[in-house]
């Protein structure tokens, strides 16, 4: 028997049980990439968790006798940037194989409006079971590369003329760095819907660096394109259990793509990240973007892991 409960909001006691779980799933799958320490946060309970578990809606799977939580599911109602809601499933590890990711996966179907997406990270078999059980389809691949930093001769990389590198002013450079980012990704699920207030929430993260956020200023001063990087803890589960960098997103104005400004910005934050003594960097790359999958490959980095967004 199994207990279901949807919240717009986690209360401090189920936060803290949404958390539990996460870091049992990240102790077995590596995912998702959930900090051992919530720290010092500011707002709801919920603010500890990972950011795509953010936001209305949650949905709480209990065993009925006991009362534990066994599995959980966020949906995101707001959607993507094309509108469309997005759901995450995990089950507790110790309760797999019981009918606990069914179960639940039915549950938010039934709540989700029918254009919603699915996330299957790791591209595990059994979640490709279970999306033809329910008549989902693959919708979308999400690469995630990585490249060792060992031995990497990432050179400078000339830059188109009249053009310089900066790093990122917090406080003066939000605007200019998001009216490039909505011209570059105005097609992407994700990165199209990031506006200043998302990038000032992100400022505040205990991740984030200004001296590893790059800017490519034009001969007038105007932003044209951008490379942020990311360092994420040591994860013993994933990535050798080591701290690891992340080309995060490479932005460029469109009117200023072609004359090799992308190339440019990438190596400056590679460099970044290697002289910073990082052995490995990773991104998460569109997979049906050959183009950029060439060009990362050419720089040494090969797929370590796929993820996959299920549709209805």
């Amino acid at each position: 028997m199994r207990d279901f409960v949807w919240v717009d909001e986690l209360d401090g006691g189920r936060a803290d049980e949404v958390r539990n779980l996460l870091l049992a799933a990240r102790d077995t799958d590596g995912r998702p990439e959930v900090a051992e320490d919530a720290g010092d946060t500011a707002g709801s309970a919920e603010s500890a968790l990972p950011g795509e578990f953010s936001g209305p809606r949650h949905l709480l799977c209990s065993d009925g006798p006991t009362g534990a939580l066994v599995a959980y599911a966020h949906l995101d109602i707001h959607g993507d940037a094309f509108g469309r809601q997005v759901a995450e499933l995990v089950v507790h590890p110790a309760n797999r194989r019981q009918g606990h990711g069914a179960a639940v996966l039915g549950e938010v179907l039934r709540q989700a409006r029918p254009d919603v997406r699915v996330w299957a990270h790791g591209d595990h078999p059994g979640a490709a079971r279970l999306a033809e059980r329910f008549g989902l389809t693959r919708a979308r691949e999400l690469l995630v590369m990585g490249v060792s930093t060992a031995g990497r001769d990432w050179g400078e990389s000339r830059l188109p003329e009249g053009v310089r590198l900066r790093t990122f002013v917090p406080g003066a450079d939000e605007q200019a760095m998001i009216d490039v980012n909505a011209r570059a990704f105005d097609w992407h699920p994700e990165q199209g819907a990031f506006d200043v207030g998302a990038l000032e929430a992100a400022e505040r993260e205990r991740w984030f660096d200004p001296e590893g956020f790059f800017l490519a200023e034009n001969a007038d001063g105007t932003v044209i394109g951008f490379h942020w990087t990311k360092v994420h803890p040591p994860n013993p589960h994933r990535f050798d259990g080591l701290p690891v960098g992340e080309v995060y997103v490479v932005g460029v104005d469109p009117d200023a793509q072609g004359g090799g400004l992308g190339r440019a910005l990438t190596l400056a934050g590679l460099r970044h990240l290697r002289d910073r003594g990082l052995r490995q960097v990773v991104l998460y790359v569109e997979g049906d973007n050959a183009p950029a999958v060439a060009v990362y490959r050419k720089l040494g980095f090969e797929v370590v892991e796929t993820d996959v967004q299920y549709a209805a």
